[in-house]
């Protein structure tokens, strides 16, 4: 078997990073498989909290790296990898008051495939993941971009009260951002501009993994 091309997705919160993932896994169909980083994070009681007692999900800590890298060493060895999809534990109502998350999560099956996509926040930023890496890709986009995105999705995906997203932008999200993903912007590969629509950039990607593929 040939060895497994493998392709680091990153960018900022609001990036747009899961929709071009999403369009290019429509792109490549059953010749790649999908890892992300969302699944891999640590249960809620482990996470990190600020001096107001917030939940940081923006930190490289909140993510079980290593074993993400150990499971993507796995599959590029040939195994199938099963793992169950993270979701949040609770869900947040305008009037503050918390509620368990009662959506059930699925399995994914992480199989092997000529290409395989690693794709997350951090996951240029650890090393372990990095190192297996054959082309790196960031997804970018404006501030204000990502802003206008991440209140309509926490608003309409998690029923975050408005002043709460704003809160955790402005004392997770940009700090960390700053530290942990955007100086990768400098060194991958290919940078992929998304303030309108990434449709180039989506082009560009697939015409060179299709290069790549199993003749």
């Amino acid at each position: 078997m040939a060895k497994t091309y493998v392709v680091g997705i990153s960018g900022g919160s609001g990036s747009g990073k899961t929709s071009f993932v999403r369009a290019l896994r429509k792109k490549l169909g059953n010749q790649a498989t999908f890892i992300s980083q969302d699944d891999y994070y640590f249960p809620m009681d482990m996470q990190q909290t600020d001096e107001k007692g917030v939940h940081n999900f923006d930190l490289p800590t909140s993510i079980d790296s290593a074993t993400m890298a150990a499971e993507v060493r796995r599959v590029l060895a040939g195994e199938t990898v099963k793992r169950q999809e993270y979701t949040f534990e609770t869900v947040y109502r305008d009037d503050g008051i918390e509620e368990k998350n009662k959506h059930e999560a699925a399995m994914h099956a992480f199989k092997p495939n000529p290409i395989l996509i690693v794709e997350g926040l951090f996951c240029l930023h650890e090393p372990e993941l990095r190192e297996l890496m054959d082309l790196t890709v960031y997804v970018n986009a404006s501030d204000v971009a990502k802003l206008s995105r991440r209140i309509k999705r926490d608003r309409l995906e998690r029923s975050l009260p408005l002043e709460d997203v704003v809160y955790r932008y402005e004392k997770h999200v940009l700090p960390s951002y700053e530290k942990y993903i955007k100086p990768h912007k400098e060194t991958a590969d290919i940078v992929v501009n998304n303030n309108v629509v990434f449709d180039k950039g989506l082009d560009v990607l697939v015409s060179h993994l299709g290069s790549k593929l199993p003749k």
